[in-house]
């Protein structure tokens, strides 16, 4: 069975960081792409950043392009999401996304 967990979500002040994780299980990691997804109260779920399997290429959103990275440890099952001059904009709840199946999310708050 294919199973997403993420961890690394808390509250944390504008200007801060955060590293989030997602663990895989249950298909070939090295051959899926991986995503983190965020949702806000009122909003709908939007694709924050993309990385590749074969050469690790990523994509992110407008909003976060350039504070938030996107990596991947293929030995270790395991995606990330390092999380820079957070904004309370970012406050939502992050998803990872593979293999046609979503994790149970993680909530990060930005405030003071």
């Amino acid at each position: 069975q294919v199973q997403l967990v993420e961890s690394g979500g808390g509250l944390v002040q504008p200007g801060g960081s955060l590293r989030l994780s997602c663990a895989a299980s249950g298909f070939t990691f090295s051959s899926y792409a991986m995503s983190w997804y965020r949702q806000a109260p009122g909003k709908e779920r939007e694709l924050v950043a993309f990385i590749s399997s074969a050469t690790g290429s990523t994509t992110y959103a407008t909003s976060v392009k350039g504070r938030f990275t996107i990596s991947r440890d293929n030995a270790k099952n395991t995606v990330y999401l390092q999380m820079n001059s957070l904004k309370p904009e970012d406050t939502a709840v992050y998803y990872c996304y593979a293999s046609r199946s979503w994790g149970q999310g993680t909530q990060v708050t930005v405030s003071s």
